[in-house]
């Protein structure tokens, strides 16, 4: 089975920057849906962005704000997720996730049922 593991997390100053990335093993994330999501506690999982099968890339607009870029490394197998001008509404604990089935896009991708396995989350705080 996949395993995924998250990183790059940390703490960080409004209007700062961070990457988050995700290695992979165990399933090539260029033939599976992948998604980026964050929890806070005492709220439920949000969806960020995606990188569908195919390669289309999808945000929550709600979040993204301009501010948010998805991409994979095919050769690495690796997903990441580069975030600008951070403030504090974004401090959460950032999961990356692959669909359960390859070459195959659901079409409600921003709900977590969908997805499996899980990364074990890389915490995000901003904060001055």
């Amino acid at each position: 089975q996949a395993n995924l593991v998250e990183s790059g997390g940390g703490l960080v100053q409004p209007g700062g920057s961070l990457r988050l990335s995700c290695a992979v093993s165990g399933r090539t994330i260029s033939t599976y849906t992948m998604g980026w999501f964050r929890q806070v506690p005492g709220k439920e999982r949000e969806f960020v962005a995606g990188i569908l099968w195919n390669g289309e890339i999808v945000y929550n607009a709600y979040i993204h704000k301009g501010r948010f870029t998805i991409s994979r490394d095919s050769v690495k197998n690796m997903l990441y997720l580069q975030m600008d001008s951070l403030n504090a509404e974004d401090t959460a604990v950032y999961y990356c996730a692959s669909v359960s089935r390859p070459d195959y896009i659901p079409s409600d991708y921003q709900k977590v049922a969908n997805y499996d396995p899980w990364g074990q989350g890389t915490q995000v705080t901003v904060s001055s």
